[in-house]
């Protein structure tokens, strides 16, 4: 698990207290600086481009959609348990059924993420989850995307 600069963004060890690209202290920096960083961290998508994309290319492009949605939920979350391309893998081995799973734990990252950069985000892990049991995923990539998006702003 590692974490991010405050001040630019950099990918830094887990243990250091100061930044190797900028020198920053980042154990004396404020919620609102961390946010600025995380802000940088991850691209704000349009969700419908994104729903465009995917059926323009036959459901391709929500493949590629999935994959930078667990890495931007990783990295607000600092929690690299599983990467965008082993989650598809895994979703793609198990025929869908680890599908319903990660949209759980979608769900929950983002809603801790939220606490820690106090945004005003709701648990919609069951919501998630619900919505992918009865085959709406769609639905759900599109609310995880939103959810996603506050924190680019």
């Amino acid at each position: 698990m590692s974490k991010f600069c405050p001040k630019c963004g950099e990918e830094m060890e887990k243990d250091a207290n100061f930044c190797s690209n900028c020198g920053n202290d980042s154990t004396k920096e404020s919620k609102s600086k961390t946010n600025a960083a995380v802000s940088t961290m991850i691209q704000k998508r349009d969700i419908v481009l994104a729903i465009v994309l995917s059926i323009v290319t036959c459901g391709i492009y929500t493949l590629y959609w999935f994959v930078v949605m667990t890495d931007d939920a990783n990295k607000i979350s600092e929690d690299d348990s599983t990467s965008g391309g082993v989650s598809l893998l895994l979703t793609i081995i198990t025929c869908g059924i680890y599908g319903f799973y990660w949209n759980y734990k979608m769900g929950k990252k983002i809603y801790d993420a939220g606490q820690n950069y106090n945004k005003n985000i709701p648990d919609n892990s069951i919501l998630y989850l619900i919505l992918s049991l009865f085959g709406f995923s769609i639905i759900s990539y599109c609310l995880i995307q939103s959810d996603l998006n506050k924190f680019s702003e």
